[in-house]
């Protein structure tokens, strides 16, 4: 009986931590350019947290419902992952 508490446990410790490992960090940025018909926005942005990558400026993919939500010149907070083997803007603050 110990055995199965045992492996309960582990798999409740697991869990928790790949919950932790999947965390989402926003980050602050400037929108540059717009390509809506491509679907493409760039941005200047602070580093890439969850990415592991510095500040710069990128292009990145975003859905119809996201690039509505955007201006040129507006400043941003913003969810990045890689959709597709693509950089791409997936939420909004």
């Amino acid at each position: 009986m110990n055995i199965f508490k045992t492996l309960s446990l582990s798999t409740l410790v697991l869990a928790a931590s790949l919950s932790f490992a999947s965390a989402e960090t926003f980050t602050k940025g400037t929108i540059k350019k717009l390509d809506t018909k491509a679907g493409k926005v760039t941005i200047i942005h602070e580093a890439l947290i969850d990415l592991d990558m510095p500040a710069m400026t990128m292009v990145f993919r975003a859905d119809e419902e996201i690039m509505a939500k955007l201006a040129e010149g507006n400043d941003v907070e913003f969810l990045a992952d890689r959709v597709n083997g693509k950089l791409t803007v997936t939420a909004l603050k």
